[in-house]
Parts: C-alpha cells; structure tokens; sequence
C-alpha cells in the first residue's frame, strides 16, 4: 500500500509468489495521474499600439498529456470568448500564441488553462494598448519647436546680414567717381603749327596787298611805276620766334587769333599808281574751336 501517492511514485511493480517449490512473477504499472501545476504567463514585447506581442504559459508539474487553450476574457470575467481576428496560434507549441497589430480591440485579459485527465489550472494576462498618438504628437511638437528656432535664427542672420551690407554700400558710395558730363574736346596741335599758321597768315596779308596793281592806266604810255614800299609791312608783321622745343603735342585751349592788320596806304598814293579799287574778302580764321 502506497500512502500520499505521488506522481514520482508512477513506475512498474512487480509481485513474486512461491507455491509448492514454484515461484510465480507479476507486474503492474502504476501511473500516477497529477493535474497540472498552475501555469505562468508572460508577455514578450511592447504593448504599443501596431505593434506584435507574443503571450505564452507553462505548467511546470503535471501528467501528461498536458493540453494549453488560449481565451479572452469578457464582461470582466463573466464568460470567454474568441481571440482577435489578428491572433495568431502556433500548432506545434499551443501554450504560444502571438496577437499582431495591437489594437483597441486587442485589449483585454486573456485566459491561458493547462488541463490533463486530472484536472486543469489556469492563468490570467491583462493586456493595454499605450496609444502612439500622445507619442506621436510629443514628437511632432519637438519638430516643430526645433523647426521654428532655426528659422527664428535664419531670420536674425538674414537681417544682420542685410545691415552689415547696406553699412557697406553707404562707406563705399562717397569713394566712387560718376561722370556727369563730357568734357569739351580740344584740337591737339604741335607748337610749331601755331608759328606757322600765324607766318602763313602773314604771307596771305602780304600777298593781297600786292595783288592791287594798277589795272586803270594805259602801259604804253606810263612806265611801271616802282613797286610799293614794303616797309611797314615788315615792321608791322614780324615772324614768330619762339624757342626750339622738341615736338610735343599740348592741349591748346580755344582761343580767337587777333585779326591780322595790313598796311594802311592812303587813297591818294593809291591813285597816282593808278591802281583801282578792289574788294578783299575777309580773311578766314586760323584757329576754331573744335
């Protein structure tokens, strides 16, 4: 007779009898039958909303066969019902099952039994969804604060920088040099051009003067009379002498040239040379302003 049977005390008996010089031999098999031990559960994995968690429970003592059904728990307790659609049961490892994309559906208590010919124990699990949203609009925040700093700092430096220029074009306007009107242009004329035009304009008043030959009177009767004294012209017009310089050219400033004077004879001489009158075009110019 076993006492506080037990489930280490399952084995094979045997049972020896002598009868008559013989001996008999017997066996039984004894199996003790223990109901499972109250299995453990556990969760692996972040209760976030989207996310996977995978839920499982073990018995550690027990006969076996020993069976593991997952339920849901509803009306805090009152009876049980199915899995989410989402669920997922793994067919060679039962006391496993994985719920997918956490939802609020996905929340609960979920009821995990370990049963064997015995009897059966179960375990409980409470399963709560943490909402991403809070999360995700805490992150959101931290974005946009982060976002606005820097454009309140571009901002700062865009306007700095928009001062330190306009600083800049205010030092630099009163060095520049702006041409408001053309200079009048000038004739670049050699020096001794200038003797020269003066001495060709003396040779010209020269040359008219003595164009007034006497055209009236008749030649064969009257000699030639002695060409006329060119005394004061000489003394009147004198030639430039200016010093020797290397040619060079120099801007001359526009300058009206004095009209040229020539010699002066009086009507009375002019008659008893038999000249006539005549018309002398004014002289031109010697010098324009260009």
């Amino acid at each position: 007779m076993i006492s506080d049977l037990s489930l280490t005390d399952s084995g094979e008996y045997s049972c020896k009898v002598k009868n008559g010089g013989k001996y008999y031999w017997n066996t039984v098999n004894l199996i003790v039958l223990v109901k499972p031990s109250k299995p453990r559960c556990w969760m692996e994995g972040q209760l976030l909303e989207g996310s996977d968690v995978k839920m499982s429970c073990k018995s550690t003592d027990g006969s076996d066969p020993i069976h593991y059904k997952w339920e849901r728990v509803l009306d805090k307790g009152r009876y049980v019902g199915k899995l989410p659609p989402l669920a997922l049961l793994d067919l060679k490892n039962p006391e496993i099952v994985t719920l997918r994309n956490l939802s609020r559906e996905s929340a609960g208590v979920y009821k995990c039994t370990a049963s064997n010919d015995v009897g059966e124990e179960s375990c409980t699990m409470e399963v709560k969804i943490h909402y991403v949203r809070g999360m995700g609009v805490m992150a959101g925040a931290v974005v946009g604060v982060s976002l606005g700093v820097l454009i309140l700092i571009l901002i700062i430096w865009l306007v700095f920088r928009k001062k330190e220029k306009k600083k800049y074009e205010e030092e630099e306007t009163p060095n520049e040099i702006r041409e408001d009107a053309e200079a009048p242009k000038a004739k670049l004329m050699k020096p001794n051009s200038l003797s020269s035009s003066r001495s060709g304009s003396s040779r010209s008043g020269t040359s008219s003067t003595q164009s007034m030959v006497p055209s009236g009177a008749p030649r064969a009767h009257k000699p030639h009379p002695p060409p006329p004294s060119m005394g004061p012209l000489k003394d009147s017009v004198q030639p430039s002498t200016l010093p020797a310089v290397p040619p060079a050219y120099t801007q001359v400033a526009p300058k009206l040239p004095e009209p040229h004077s020539s010699p002066k004879l009086s009507p009375g001489n002019l008659a008893r040379m038999g000249a006539m009158p005549v018309m002398i075009p004014a002289q031109t110019k010697a010098f324009q302003t260009v």
